[in-house]
């Protein structure tokens, strides 16, 4: 019988659906609930999931044990993924600004070398990004829900000089600066 199972894909492992994601849990928030008998205890688990080449997503889970709070956020954060376009898969290829409620994020790019600079949620983006370097400010809310999703709201605005070129009707040369666009060219080739 497990091995019918077996077949039919129930009993296999979720490492084998996806191994190229990457998962990180930014947080972890103990509820109660009082009930005639007592408390009743609840786990909420944010997590951020990413393949560190350029794809990132967040999810939520609640649960009354860890472990399945922290799945159900995996499977949600997997579900709801976006694309960002990375300059040499390293930075970012503008300054960017994101809000979400009471948060504000600003970031920007930064020289090789210079690292991810930011604080607690968003470098756990970034990490699950791919970004290697990047300088990032958070302002207002320092709830890590409201953060992650002004992160992924900034990500969102980015536009790669390809894109703007598409909708512009142009080259990229013509977009991009004097000094920048023999280098864009090459790597475009």
């Amino acid at each position: 019988m497990a091995e019918r199972e077996n077949r039919r894909g129930r009993g296999r492992n979720r490492e084998d659906e996806t191994p190229e994601f990457a998962d990180r849990l930014v947080a972890i928030n103990r509820v109660s609930k009082t009930v005639k008998g007592g408390k009743r205890f609840g786990f909420a688990a944010l997590v951020v999931v990413g393949d560190q080449k350029g794809r990132v997503g967040f999810g939520k889970g609640k649960a009354k044990e860890v472990p399945e709070a922290i799945r159900k956020a995996t499977e949600q954060a997997k579900r709801q993924m976006i694309r960002v376009p990375l300059r040499e898969g390293r930075t970012l290829h503008h300054d960017i600004e994101g809000r979400h409620g009471a948060g504000k994020v600003v970031m920007r790019t930064a020289p090789e070398g210079t690292g991810i600079i930011a604080g607690g949620p968003m470098r756990a983006v970034f990490e699950m990004l791919g970004v290697k370097d990047v300088v990032s400010k958070s302002i207002g809310s320092q709830n890590p829900y409201n953060m992650i999703r002004a992160t992924i709201d900034g990500l969102n605005k980015e536009s790669s000089p390809r894109q703007v070129a598409a909708r512009r009707g142009k080259k990229v040369a013509d977009i991009l600066k004097k000094d920048e666009a023999p280098a864009a060219e090459a790597a475009e080739a």
